[in-house]
């Protein structure tokens, strides 16, 4: 049996010698799915006394930051999550306290703990602390933030104090064994970090509330006038290190045999093969209601490749994870299923490749229809935080209404993805050499500008009917030097086309990145109308850069006629 990554919680908080508690702690351990996808949370708050509503501030904070924090899409990352979440708090803490006296502030310190797979994240701002003991010794991770103020210290950070919240997020390694604890200053003031080693040396063995209230109940004895808030994580288990969840599923997983029409698996009946090759085996099934799907199985020469397996997983994950109606759907396996395959949305129709080749010479309007479709397609991936890595024709469907779908996930990258099953280090870059962004290529690194330029070479593939650089046949002879990649016109071939169409598309597929659009809606807004700037650079630019064919046949015009007049002269 694999080992899950298992996290106990457990926390004491009282008023201490005040009327009122202004602390507020909450921590959740969610079913088992979602804590391999999003983690387990604790999070702990200080509201400060010199408003009577900071109670209210401090209890918000933590129980809806945990609340909405696991309602943020499975495929973000932890850090992309949680800001989405702090931000808007903040936000709402600020324009009540714009709205109110200070005595009715929104004002609290906050900071959360959050444990996935083997890695933690924390969260913080303000003067409540995460420390952590590990062989014996305390560590405190967080630093305060205090000014000094009126011969004292007073908060310079904290929720509700500015509508831009500086946050401190740290990604550190968890240990077995390890207990961390989220306190606030009522508690860490009147405690020594002995006094925490003694009393938590033995937290595997002990109830973490009851070790929580004895910690605090120390802190009150020890002349502690504040609140008193105290909440321990102790790491019980961790998965192995380098084993991926991905590629514990593939080794469970069996890979079925090759099948045929009539054949049935998962009560799902074949009803005719689409695609039989050397990776993978594609059919059309239909299940007991008569609905149709696409059937995709790994083929069996992959039966011993684990990493092949894992990336099949994975992609699964990602399909999964994706809704929305310009994307390919992938639906669950039925439950208790032994088997590795994918359930996909069956699209009847042509692949963009075989579309071009029916249409060698298609209008602006049709390719750009066709181009809006797909970006739409690429914003959802970028708002899932994922980036495709893989754009081409054949990746794009065109249903027998018209309809376009971006299909094949198994290149996708995705932050979520990464922290769920595992991030493969120096993984060779995936895609085709004909489509891929330079920088992915050479430095192994993308964003979603790497999916813009390789729309943008799809386009003008689609209008030009060729590739707008002359590379090399595969990955390993693409040039290394950005210089060498010279951009080819598209008007030498669609002299039908206006020039800044040509433009658009060769600020979206330049070499460098930074040159190319900051948005999909810039691009789209290029393509649409033309853009003023790219204009007048091309004007201002030599002869030799805006038409270098014009130039050369101009050149070599005015040598032939000196060649000539210098033969009449010999003539003469």
């Amino acid at each position: 049996m694999m080992k899950q990554m298992k996290l106990t919680l457990g926390g004491y908080s009282c008023a201490g010698n005040k009327d009122i508690n202004q602390d507020a702690f909450a921590a959740k351990v969610p079913p088992s799915h979602l804590v391999n996808r999003k983690g387990v949370v604790a999070a702990i708050a200080d509201g400060v006394s010199v408003s009577e509503q900071s109670q209210v501030a401090a209890q918000t904070a933590v129980t809806q930051f945990i609340q909405d924090y696991y309602a943020t899409k499975s495929a973000w990352s932890v850090a992309k999550s949680a800001a989405s979440v702090i931000s808007p708090l903040n936000h709402w803490f600020f324009s009540h306290n714009q709205r109110n006296e200070r005595s009715q502030a929104y004002v609290c310190t906050f900071t959360a703990f959050v444990g996935k797979g083997r890695q933690a994240w924390f969260f913080h701002v303000g003067d409540s602390r995460l420390l952590r003991l590990r062989d014996g010794k305390i560590r405190c991770l967080t630093r305060d933030h205090l000014a000094p103020f009126g011969g004292s210290e007073s908060l310079s950070r904290a929720l509700g104090i500015d509508s831009h919240l500086e946050l401190d997020t740290k990604q550190f390694e968890m240990q077995e064994g390890d207990v961390y604890i989220l306190a606030t200053d009522g508690l860490y003031h009147h405690t020594s970090d002995q006094n925490l080693i003694d009393q938590l040396s033995n937290a595997r063995h002990c109830d973490l509330e009851q070790l929580s209230e004895t910690l605090c109940r120390q802190a009150l004895q020890a002349g502690s006038d504040d609140n008193i808030s105290a909440l321990l994580v102790r790491v019980d288990d961790l998965p192995e290190a380098g084993l991926s969840e991905a590629k514990k599923l593939a080794m469970e997983l069996a890979i079925p045999p090759v099948m045929k029409p009539g054949q049935k698996i998962d009560g799902l009946t074949i009803r005719h093969v689409l695609f039989s090759g050397t990776r993978s085996h594609v059919y059309v099934v239909e299940n007991s209601a008569g609905e149709q799907f696409a059937l995709k199985a790994p083929s069996a020469h992959f039966d011993d490749d684990l990493s092949y397996l894992e990336g099949f997983i994975k992609e699964e994950w990602i399909g999964k994870s994706l809704d929305h109606s310009n994307i390919m759907r992938m639906h669950a396996r039925p439950e208790g299923s032994k088997f590795a395959y994918h359930l996909c949305e069956y699209l009847p129709g042509q692949n963009l490749r075989q579309w071009m080749v029916d249409n060698p010479r298609p209008s602006l309007n049709q390719v750009r229809d066709i181009i809006r479709e797909t970006v739409k397609a690429l914003r959802a991936l970028q708002r899932n935080d994922m980036i495709h890595r893989d754009i081409k024709p054949e990746n794009i469907i065109i249903d027998i209404h018209g309809h376009v779908k971006l299909i094949d996930f198994g290149t996708v990258q995705a932050a979520g993805l990464e922290e769920h099953f595992g991030h493969e280090k120096n993984a060779t870059p995936q895609g085709s050499a004909d489509y891929i962004a330079p920088e992915y290529l050479l430095n192994q690194t993308a964003t979603f500008k790497a999916d813009l330029f390789s729309l943008a070479v799809v386009m003008y593939e689609m209008l030009a009917g060729q590739l707008p650089y002359k590379t090399g046949a595969s990955r390993y002879q693409i040039p290394d030097d950005i210089s060498v990649w010279r951009y080819r016109p598209m008007r030498t071939v669609r002299s039908d086309l206006p020039n800044w169409i040509d433009l658009a598309l060769e600020r979206a597929c330049s070499p460098v990145a930074d040159n190319r659009p900051d948005s999909f809606s810039e691009f789209l807004e290029d393509l649409n109308k033309p853009n003023p700037q790219l204009l007048d650079r091309h004007e201002a630019a030599p002869l030799i850069e805006r038409d270098p064919v014009f130039f050369w046949k101009s050149l070599s015009g005015i040598l032939a006629l000196a060649c000539l007049a210098l033969l009449a002269k010999d003539f003469i």
